[in-house]
């Protein structure tokens, strides 16, 4: 397996400061968040915790996709770090703005995009959602065989699929040539925890990408309940020793992808953290 970090985790590093940091750490690869990046700060300036989504420096422009991409191509190449996937938050059914951006994937010779399944908030019927998410899905498949681009769907709270159960209800359909599934089991202990070996068995040949994060329950006194939050790497619920095991029994050699999101380290700290972390648990 493969080492990779996804620029979601990295908001205060640039497009062009990135490659040269992934490098400098041993990281063999980078998975490029694509989506609108802020031309300046917001105002007011949001809390840290909140930069990877609301400030994040490491992200492509969805806008000029096509421009961004090779811009990107060149740093990567430049330190001789390979990019594994383009990942939008684009939903099935934003078919033109997919086709721009697997387009600009083959132009840089990246095998893969990510899309994502809608989110569930129990307004709309989870069947009826779940059935038209389905038939964008088949388009957006169709396009990803026609430009050779792989789609793959991020197992996640609060959407459609949060489980490796239901990631597999809605991409068995699909050729697994063309379609995939980020296997994400941080998100997992926010919702839809399975165990590791029979979620990876479940996949089969659509487990496609792994993110690796951590989550851990915590009590909030001022919300007067218990929350999931984000914490660092191995310090949280997900048993990463039996994520490897289960992967390895399954055949898995693809890329162990970072999104780390916890805020007890600065960046500099996490990236150096969690690639020692990993090639332990790897070397063991």
């Amino acid at each position: 397996m493969k080492i990779a970090v996804f620029t979601v985790g990295t908001p205060d590093l640039t497009v062009e400061t990135l490659p040269g940091q992934l490098k400098h750490y041993g990281y063999n690869g980078v998975e490029w968040r694509v989506a609108e990046r802020p031309a300046a700060a917001p105002q007011p300036l949001p809390d840290r915790s909140q930069w990877y989504w609301t400030y994040n420096q490491a992200t492509l422009n969805l806008a000029a996709i096509e421009a961004e991409a090779q811009h990107a191509k060149e740093l990567c190449d430049g330190v001789g770090l390979e990019i594994v996937c383009l990942s939008t938050y684009l939903t099935p059914d934003k078919l033109d703005e997919i086709e721009r951006v697997m387009r600009a994937a083959q132009a840089i010779h990246c095998p893969k995009m990510r899309v994502m399944a809608p989110g569930y908030r129990g307004d709309t019927s989870y069947v009826q959602l779940f059935d038209a998410t389905q038939r964008y899905l088949a388009d957006a498949a169709a396009l990803a065989e026609k430009h050779k681009i792989k789609l793959i769907l991020e197992i996640h709270h609060r959407n459609i699929i949060p489980s490796a159960s239901a990631a597999y209800r809605l991409v068995s359909p699909f050729p697994a040539e063309s379609v995939g599934v980020i296997y994400d089991p941080g998100n997992m202990v926010h919702e839809g925890f399975e165990q590791y070996r029979l979620g990876v068995e479940l996949l089969g040949e659509y487990l496609d990408h792994v993110h690796i994060k951590d989550a851990r329950p915590q009590y909030s006194p001022e919300q007067g309940r218990w929350t999931i939050e984000w914490c660092s790497v191995g310090d949280g619920m997900v048993d990463f020793p039996e994520l490897v095991r289960a992967l390895r029994s399954a055949g898995y050699t693809g890329w162990l992808s970072i999104e780390d999101f916890s805020n007890e380290r600065d960046t500099a700290g996490k990236l150096a953290h969690n690639i020692k972390y990993l090639l332990e648990l790897l070397n063991a």
